[in-house]
This record gives structure tokens, C-alpha cells and sequence, in this order.
């Protein structure tokens, strides 16, 4: 049987220049599987928690003490295991660190090197991973791509409260074709900013960085560039948005700089609700905090069931969070982060609670990435509908939107998922 020889973690660097842990997972049969753990900058309280060393080499943020969990404990223990049992291998190293979030070896430890085991196993079948996890499966499709356009919130130094822009190709038929398209409405956004002198730059997950008076001026320049691209705005290209009301909210009460105003719930909700009637909105990711549950609910009956109301810090890609937002008739959509859960068992696990709710599901990457391309395999060998991996610039981002194009060559077939299959395809 062929078996796990060695797991060996090494220090490096992600999209932000800060250290991060890559696994790689060594099997007898001489294959290997390599992965590297990815680190947000808007999280949930319900995360599992990166080992960081503190100090003052990096500002902290150094990894020696998780690359060292990977050299030593998580390898010893994971010696000897069968690659293809995912689930042990995961329950093994959650019950090795023995903490709630994960934080005596580290997220980013116990993430890596669950990724790098499914990577191994895949290799050692002799398939790719979207291969090996798909099984099968005579439906494999590629997912919907989510794209940033212009970054905010923590991902932008605050310069608007809200984090992210986004635009979905909702009448691409197929995986190129909503590339294609996304790359147009991109650089149509861009030259408006330059013309307009509202370009600051480049944000942590590639979109602009812009210097918006108000945060629905920002809505007002992505139709403008859609329709500056040749596309219809609600029709072949739609805005999603991310809020991220966790990391200006607390208590019910937020605090919108960029508008110059303090809210409540209900305020909040209020202003969100009416971008969705003046604007092609699909989707919008945690509009209320995640310590505002109530509010969530009521927004979710009130926005309809049209929209993909999407949980992220809300639910932490937690099976038993997303068991509750469900109970509580809170959001219909559950952003699935490896990272956050700590390995791909939980992971998955998060994503089955989604599905057994009758939720949507979209799989995404962080906004400190790295050029590990895991995130689109999992999508496409899950059975994911949407992709969601940040902007259409920067490396760590285009080495994932490209993976995507090499599996659809794979397949022999790159098309979407069909149109009546999402909420707002009715």
C-alpha cells in the first residue's frame, strides 16, 4: 500500500510579501503533493488561526514555529497514513493540535499539508486533483468566475468602506468567454479611472484602488465600464459585491467613513436594498456583521430569493454555522475558504451543510495568495458553480483564472454552469 514517507514544510512568501507555509507531502510510491496555505485580511472571529511568531522580524507575522509543526509533529504523525483517506489524515492533525481554532500548530500548518495530502493522492492515481476528487462524475463543469474590480476596505487602506466591486459574466456561455469578457470590463474600468484621475493604485487582491467621494460612485463607474466594454449591464455582465460590514460594524451600529455617517441595521440595510433596485446586483457577501444575525435575516427575506445572499465571516465555512444562518432564515450562499476551516475534510464538510440547505456555493481565495492553484480544482472537482479568486491582474490571481482554462482543455469542454441554474437566472 502506498503510504505517507514524509511530510516537509519551508517558509514562503504570499501576494503581500509575508511569509507563509507550503507543504509538501512525500509517498512511498515516490509522488509527491505540494500546497501552500493562503492568509486573509478581513476575517472571521470563527477562523482558524494562523501560528505566527511575533517579534519583530516581519512585523510579527514570521511562520517558523508552524514550519516547524509541519517538520515535526504533523510529519510524525502523518508517517505511515494512507494519502487517500483524507478524512483521517485531517482528523489527525485536528485532534494532534487539540485546540478549538487551531492555533498550537497553526491553520496555516494544518491547511498546507491538508492540501498537499489530497495533491499526493491525486499524483499517486496519476490524476489531476479536479480529476481525483470528481471521481466519476459525468458533470464536471467549469465555474462561474467572480471577479474584483476595484478593491476597498481593508484590502485598499480603507479608501471606501466597502471591499469589493465585482462583476459576473452571467450570459457567458463558457469559461473563455467570461474571461474574456471580465478582461474588457477591466480595462474599460481603468481608463475611466485614469481619465477621471481616480486612480491610487493597484489593491491587496489586484483591482484599482480608487478615490471614490462615496461609496455609490464606486457602483456607478463598474456600469459605466461594463457598458464602456460593449455589454449590457444585468444582462451579460452583473455586479456582485462583498461589504465586509464585520470589519466596519459592531453591535448593530457601522460606521461608513467614506460617506461620512454612522448607521444602524436597518440603515445600512436600507441603502444596500436600494443598490439592489437601481443597480444589476446578483450578490452580495455579508451585508450586515457577523454579530448581527437578526438584521442578516431580515435582509436576506427582504433582498429575495433572486439574490445570493453570501456568507463569509457570517459563517467561517463552519458545517454548524452554516447549519445555524440556515435555521435562522440568515443568507443563502456559502463562501467556501479552506483556510478558514483549517483543512479540506472540514472544508467540504461546510460545503455538503450548504448544499443539504438548499444554499448556493462559491469557492475563494484570500487576499494574501500565492501561486497555488488548489482553490480551482476543488471547484471543479466539487462541483462548485462559482469561482471566486480577487481581480484580473497579479499573478497569484491569473494563475488560477489560467488553471481554470487548462482543465476546461482538459474536459475537452470549458462551458458554465447553465444560466437557470443560479438564483438570478430565473
Amino acid at each position: 500500500m502506498t503510504e505517507i514517507a514524509n511530510v516537509r514544510g519551508r517558509r514562503v512568501w504570499d501576494s503581500r510579501g509575508r511569509p507563509t507555509v507550503e507543504a509538501e507531502v512525500q509517498l512511498s510510491d515516490g509522488t509527491m503533493g505540494r500546497a501552500i496555505a493562503p492568509a486573509g485580511a478581513s476575517t472571521g472571529s470563527g477562523e482558524a488561526q494562523d501560528k505566527r511568531d511575533g517579534g519583530d522580524a516581519f512585523g510579527g507575522l514570521d511562520v517558523q514555529d508552524a514550519v516547524a509543526s509541519v517538520n515535526g509533529e504533523i510529519s510524525g504523525a502523518l508517517r505511515g497514513c494512507d494519502p487517500r483517506d483524507q478524512a483521517a489524515a485531517d482528523r489527525l492533525m485536528i485532534d494532534l493540535d487539540g485546540t478549538p481554532d487551531k492555533g498550537r500548530l497553526g491553520g496555516n500548518a494544518l491547511v498546507a499539508t491538508s492540501m498537499a495530502v489530497a495533491h499526493a493522492a491525486a499524483a499517486s492515481a496519476g490524476l489531476p486533483l479536479w480529476k481525483y476528487l470528481g471521481g466519476d462524475r459525468t458533470d464536471i463543469a467549469l465555474p462561474l468566475p467572480e471577479v474584483q474590480i476595484f478593491g476597498g476596505g481593508a484590502h485598499a487602506g480603507r479608501r471606501v468602506d466597502i471591499q469589493d466591486f465585482m462583476v459576473i459574466a452571467t450570459g457567458a456561455e463558457t469559461y473563455t468567454q467570461a474571461l474574456d469578457w471580465t478582461a474588457e470590463v477591466y480595462r474599460a474600468a481603468g481608463v475611466l479611472m485614469q481619465d477621471a484621475g481616480l486612480m491610487q493604485g493597484v489593491a491587496d487582491e489586484g483591482g484599482f484602488w480608487p478615490a471614490f467621494d462615496t461609496n455609490e460612485l464606486a457602483l456607478d463607474y463598474l456600469v459605466r465600464a461594463i457598458e464602456r466594454a460593449g455589454f449590457t449591464p444585468g444582462d451579460e455582465m452583473a455586479i456582485s459585491l462583498d461589504i465586509a460590514a464585520t470589519d466596519f460594524g459592531s453591535g448593530g451600529r457601522y460606521r461608513l467613513a467614506t460617506d461620512a455617517r454612522d448607521v444602524d441595521s436597518d440603515a445600512l440595510s436600507e441603502m444596500l436594498l436600494g443598490w439592489l433596485d437601481r443597480y444589476p446586483i446578483v450578490a452580495i457577501e455579508d451585508p450586515l456583521g457577523e454579530d448581527d444575525p437578526a438584521a442578516m435575516a431580515r435582509f436576506t427575506a427582504a433582498a429575495g430569493p433572486n439574490v445570493e445572499i453570501v456568507a463569509d465571516d457570517f459563517i467561517c465555512t463552519s458545517a454548524h454555522l452554516i447549519e445555524a444562518a440556515h435555521a435562522g432564515n440568515a443568507c443563502n450562499t456559502a463562501l467556501i475558504k479552506p483556510n478558514q476551516a483549517g483543512t479540506l475534510t472540514e472544508a467540504k464538510a461546510a460545503l455538503d451543510a450548504a448544499r443539504v440547505s438548499g444554499w448556493d456555493a462559491i469557492v475563494s481565495a484570500r487576499s494574501g495568495e500565492t501561486e497555488d492553484v488548489t482553490i480551482v480544482h476543488l471547484a471543479v472537482g466539487w462541483g462548485v458553480k462559482q469561482l471566486k479568486v480577487g481581480s484580473f491582474a497579479r499573478s497569484e490571481r491569473m494563475a488560477k483564472w489560467n488553471e481554470g482554462l487548462r482543465i476546461g482543455e482538459a474536459l475537452g469542454d470549458d462551458r458554465l454552469p447553465p444560466r437557470q441554474s443560479f438564483p438570478w437566472g430565473d
